[in-house]
């Protein structure tokens, strides 16, 4: 109990921030359907979001190197707060935008906090051990937040004061912890194109990632509501898909390790244009089906990410590792910018199955660009399979050691 313990507070910061930062999106996506919002200014909140998430990324190791960790943590919790408070003052789509690149740049940059401070603590013996306690952190917050939706009013005072309460109390561990802070790590280079170079897949398969995972998270909602499903299902529609992903972790694992990774890859988009299209067409599923298929879609989507990343990292050098993760993140929040918007244009035209029907047509086009890279050259010696978190551009820093053969 040692291990938890020492970091107690910093993973009881990750669950605080996470129950805030996951319930803020599906809250905004109901309460924009309640006050009137079109579905493409409901899409425009979601991007806002990763448009902050990026911003954060960027900002949050050069404001740690000249404020210090617990600072620049309390900074981050304090713009996320007033965007959340800031909502029932101004109702408008608009200043709503520019409320969630607030609750964005909060969420990148006390990430950035915590995973310079796990990352500068941890010792190679007890580097899993702590990874595998914040995925957990991180994940079993993620699916509760989903749930939040289920007894949150939208569009009321209450609603937004109580996530905000969460992100204040996120900053109380940090604040109070009587650990000494570590010394603010290098920035690592962002460098695109080594994702690019390195494996064009890869690259294509982080973006393929945020057009499912972004545009079902920030949108999901919208679809929800338009085939009937009451508040608390909607939640619980929301939890299924992070369940789902969850629970792909390890059999999707063993499988990238056993077999070709790119093979793996294009069979879950396979899988994930089955599970699109049979949610786009079967519109008369009862409420238990529209589960179900929210998590079948989470357990063929969910991984594509981590299988890209491990992918990635079979064709890079070890001291190439930290900025290749940034690099694929920087993929990731590329696409995320663009999928809830693009999602909610189409399903405005198209009506709510045009959400999956969007998501197929990325998979069908990886499916065939892994074809086409499966014959351009043989697969490279693996290294170790890990979940990727997409939290914070120095996350690689911390998966660094694990993704070498001992």
């Amino acid at each position: 109990m040692r291990l938890p313990l020492s970091f107690a507070a910093l993973f009881l910061s990750v669950i605080l921030l996470q129950l805030s930062s996951g319930g803020v999106g599906p809250l905004d996506a109901i309460s924009g359907i309640t006050l009137g919002f079109s579905t493409a200014q409901i899409g425009m909140l979601g991007s806002a979001h990763f448009v902050g998430f990026f911003i954060g990324c960027w900002w949050s190791p050069r404001l740690m190197g000249s404020v210090g960790h617990a600072r620049a943590f309390s900074a981050f919790t304090a713009l996320g707060a007033i965007g959340l408070l800031s909502h029932m003052i101004v109702i408008d789509p608009y200043a709503w935008a520019i409320m969630r690149i607030a609750t964005g740049v909060c969420v990148a940059g006390c990430y950035t906090v915590i995973e310079a401070w796990l990352n500068a603590e941890v010792t190679n013996e007890t580097r899993g051990r702590t990874m595998g306690i914040y995925r957990i952190a991180d994940m079993g917050a993620s699916l509760a937040a989903q749930l939040l939706i289920g007894v949150l009013t939208p569009a009321a005072y209450v609603s937004y004061n109580l996530l905000a309460l969460l992100c204040c109390a996120a900053l109380l561990p940090m604040a109070l912890t009587t650990r000494r802070q570590p010394a603010t790590p290098d920035m690592p280079r962002l460098r695109p194109m080594l994702a690019v170079h390195r494996s064009p897949l890869a690259a294509a398969g982080a973006v393929v990632a945020a057009l499912s995972s972004a545009s079902f998270r920030m949108v999901g909602p919208v679809y929800g509501q338009g085939v009937g499903l009451a508040l608390d299902q909607i939640a619980l529609f929301l939890a299924a898909f992070v369940a789902g992903g969850a629970l792909a972790q390890y059999p999707v694992g063993w499988l990238a390790d056993k077999f070709d990774r790119r093979l793996v890859l294009i069979w879950l988009s396979v899988a994930a244009i089955g599970s699109s299209l049979a949610t786009a067409t079967l519109t008369e599923l009862s409420t238990t089906g529209v589960m179900l298929m929210a998590a079948i879609f989470g357990l063929t989507t969910f991984p594509i990410y981590s299988v890209s990343s491990a992918h990635a990292h079979d064709f890079a050098s070890s001291d190439e590792r930290v900025e290749l993760s940034a690099a694929l993140m920087f993929w990731f929040a590329c696409g995320a910018i663009a999928a809830p918007y693009l999602a909610s244009v189409l399903m405005s035209l198209y009506g709510p199955p045009a959400l999956f029907s969007m998501v197929a047509v990325g998979h069908a086009g990886l499916v065939v660009f892994g074809v086409i890279r499966m014959r351009a050259r043989p697969a490279a010696a693996k290294t170790n399979y890990v979940y990727a978190p997409r939290t914070s551009f120095l996350i690689g820093r911390l998966m660094r050691s694990s993704r070498e053969k001992d």
